[in-house]
């Protein structure tokens, strides 16, 4: 049946204010957000250095945002389980994920068939948290007082020490391989959980070795349960002075920085990804924020999402060098 012109106008007359209704309703609860609790995803389990930083954050970010900032561990794959969760989450600023490069960098590379997400596809960048050089990590009754000692005792004891990983793909496994790499070594890989785990095994000797952050090793360290033999940043690091760097103990270009970020799915509206860095880096500005870091050893790097983007990509085209070099796969 044919309509007359004037009921197709009234048709489209209240189509368009229904549209603008609906339009009006979205751009307020947009406006409004956040109006419940948010969800941060922490792909490592609990008393892990990004666990600990999650928490610092969280706290005072809820107070900020007036609203719960709930951390949930999803551990496993090196941090790839809980990324992939998160990247699957959805869009809408109420699932935040604190992360460390490994899943962010090296694993689309190690894992091209089977990991389950691209990182600068499914995910957006918010800020980085911190930086924070790795330490190679020795029981204190180690015959090794350095690194090249230990590369001694690995040459003597070919395949028979073992050393803790996060994960295959992690920092801690790459820097291991790249020692081995250049040394002409063979350890066994074990991998945990955490670093937790890796150290509690390092000083029941079950494993000999581990490359891990600081923050978890260095009490131990202090209680002269354990030995660093070498950080792994290019030049002497001001949160760990007086320990020897990798490089300067012979190890050529060693350098394995472990970073803690915050990412949220892609598709996350503009305006509430530039309400969270906001948010979230003058929270990483507050002093007592800046001393919980400083406890594990990590030095506060807040920073635009454009900066975090560029950090991602410009890693992942050094790691893939390395990975490549060693020829390394995990499919």
């Amino acid at each position: 049946m044919s309509r007359s012109p004037s009921t197709r106008r009234l048709r489209a007359s209240i189509l368009g204010l229904a549209a603008a209704g609906l339009f009006a309703l979205s751009a307020a609860a947009q406006a409004a957000w956040p109006d419940r609790p948010i969800q941060m995803i922490v792909p490592f389990p609990a008393g892990s250095s990004p666990d600990i930083l999650a928490r610092a954050i969280a706290e005072p970010l809820s107070a900020d945002l007036g609203q719960a900032i709930v951390v949930d561990n999803k551990p496993g794959a090196g941090g790839n389980i809980g990324t992939r969760f998160a990247s699957k989450a959805k869009p809408d600023g109420y699932t935040i994920l604190l992360t460390i490069n490994g899943p962010m960098v090296t694993a689309p590379t190690l894992y091209k068939k089977t990991l389950g997400y691209d990182p600068l596809k499914d995910l957006a960048p918010i800020t980085l948290v911190g930086t924070s050089p790795n330490v190679l990590v020795v029981p204190a009754n180690s015959p090794a007082a350095n690194a090249q000692e230990f590369v001694a005792l690995a040459k003597s004891k070919p395949g028979e020490l073992n050393y803790g990983t996060v994960g295959p793909g992690s920092s801690s496994h790459l820097a291991m391989a790249m020692l081995e790499h250049q040394a002409g070594i063979k350890l066994q890989q074990i991998p945990y959980t955490g670093f937790p785990q890796i150290i509690t095994s390092i000083l029941a000797g079950d494993i000999q070795a581990g490359f891990m952050v600081p923050g978890i090793a260095m009490s131990q360290v202090k209680a002269g349960k354990a030995k660093v033999l070498g950080i792994t940043s290019l030049q002497a690091s001001d949160v760990l002075p007086g320990l020897p760097t990798m490089a300067e103990q012979g190890f050529k270009d060693f350098e394995s920085i472990s970073w803690d970020a915050i990412f949220v799915p892609a598709g996350t509206p503009d305006d509430i990804v530039q309400k969270l860095n906001s948010a979230i880096r003058k929270v990483i500005d507050r002093d007592e924020v800046k001393a919980k870091m400083a406890a594990l050893y990590f030095t506060p790097a807040a920073s635009t999402p454009e900066e975090l983007t560029t950090l991602v990509v410009n890693e992942k085209k050094r790691w893939d060098e390395v990975i490549n070099r060693l020829g390394l796969s995990l499919d």
